[in-house]
């Protein structure tokens, strides 16, 4: 009987990469920054194991959603008071927290658990081009883009 193997913590070293979130639609751009934080790009990928990347989004304020979800998506939040009930589209929370925006839709595609919200502190997210992460040496990962989205 064969034994499969398991990845070492001193076996795994986590790469840093930038992605550019500029006219990437947000639920692609979740979809793919989710799978390099779980590792499932990665040949050595195991679900119970945090064996993911590091990313980092740059331009957060440049997300395109599609059809009428700018006025329609609804981010609800609650203060645990009575009443305490926030709810905002997502062209309020963009103006005011684009960089929220990013981080829920990623969010949402993680496990919710324990390896899930450890995973998802190695996501960076910044509204403009610049980020203090460039000792780090990322590697750009490229997304396609939207023709004819406007910036």
């Amino acid at each position: 009987m064969n034994k499969t193997p398991l990845p070492n913590p001193e076996t795994l070293a986590p790469r840093w990469y930038l992605v550019d979130a500029a006219n990437q639609r947000l639920g692609r751009l979740a979809a793919a920054v989710a799978t390099l934080l779980r590792g499932k790009h990665k040949p050595d990928f195991t679900p119970h194991l945090d064996t993911g990347d590091y990313v980092i989004v740059i331009n957060a304020e440049k997300v395109v959603v599609t059809g009428k979800k700018r006025t329609q998506k609804l981010y609800r939040r609650h203060s645990g008071r009575p009443g305490g009930m926030k709810v905002e589209t997502f062209a309020q929370l963009q103006a005011r927290l684009p960089e929220r925006v990013v981080e829920k839709a990623i969010k949402g595609m993680l496990p919710h658990t324990r390896l899930g919200r450890r995973q998802f502190t190695k996501l960076k997210v910044y509204v403009g081009p610049n980020h203090p992460h460039e000792a780090q040496q990322p590697q750009v990962y490229p997304l396609n883009t939207i023709p004819g989205a406007k910036a």
